[in-house]
């Protein structure tokens, strides 16, 4: 479904965004993962050798837009376009507000909006230049619905719905598509972390009577990467087994 095309995946290295790395490789894309330090992507990059899977990584700051846009440009250069960006890179909070603090609401900010916007402004004069190009983003369930407490996570997904749809329309002339996948709860690291009273009750709100696995969210990107969503910009695409809040 991806043949021919340059796949950058940030948050690439465990979780969902490693499903998301194997799944397009799976199907034919040059993959480029990028991690939060080097002894990560490159743990990553052997373990997916070892599954036949060839991917390339770095390891920028994503809060840092000259290293960045200058990373940006060095795989442009290499692979000659880029034709598809998921942001993935990430963190999460359960902290009740008092005791949540600026540097860390800051943090959270920073990883899951700013290093996002900073991506998208980088890629974006390549797609234009190109004529098209795919930006995804990873939103959540909680960017519709809120959680009980860690505040900056929720604020920093609904973030990331408004710049999704507000890009959606500003791209679109330059046939460039940006949706967002919103997973429910998943069977990931970050959930494991995350307390059992918090999980536990939004398990229950599930119709489909699981949690999400990794592919079923890697499943969404690769759709909306796809030909077969030539049509679809701008949304918000709840993958959460109907769970409701």
């Amino acid at each position: 479904m991806l043949e021919g095309k340059v796949a950058l995946i940030t948050g690439g290295t465990r979780g969902i965004g490693l499903e998301v790395v194997k799944l397009f490789k799976e199907n034919q894309a040059e993959v480029i993962l990028f991690g939060s330090r080097k002894e990560s992507v490159e743990k990553a990059i052997n373990n997916l050798k070892k599954e036949g899977l060839e991917v390339f990584g770095y390891y920028p700051n994503l809060s840092d837009y000259e290293e960045v846009s200058k990373t940006v440009d060095e795989i442009r250069t290499r692979f000659g376009h880029i034709d598809i960006l998921v942001n993935n890179a990430g963190i999460s909070a359960n902290k009740k507000i008092e005791d949540t603090t600026s540097e860390e609401f800051e943090n959270i900010m920073n990883l899951n909006v700013k290093a996002m916007f900073h991506m998208i402004k980088a890629v974006t004069p390549i797609m234009k230049e190109q004529k098209g190009g795919v930006i995804l983003n990873t939103s959540s369930m909680v960017s519709i619905y809120g959680q009980p407490s860690g505040i900056g996570y929720p604020t920093s997904k609904f973030a990331v719905n408004g710049l999704t749809k507000s890009l959606a329309r500003e791209l679109a002339p330059a046939n460039i598509r940006v949706n967002a996948v919103a997973p429910g709860i998943t069977n990931t690291d970050m959930v494991k972390n995350l307390p059992k009273e918090m999980i536990e009750p939004l398990i229950k709100t599930i119709p489909l009577g699981r949690i999400g696995e990794p592919r079923d969210i890697a499943n969404a990107f690769l759709f909306l990467a796809s030909d077969m969503a030539s049509y679809i910009t701008g949304n918000i695409l709840s993958v959460d087994g109907a769970a409701r809040s």
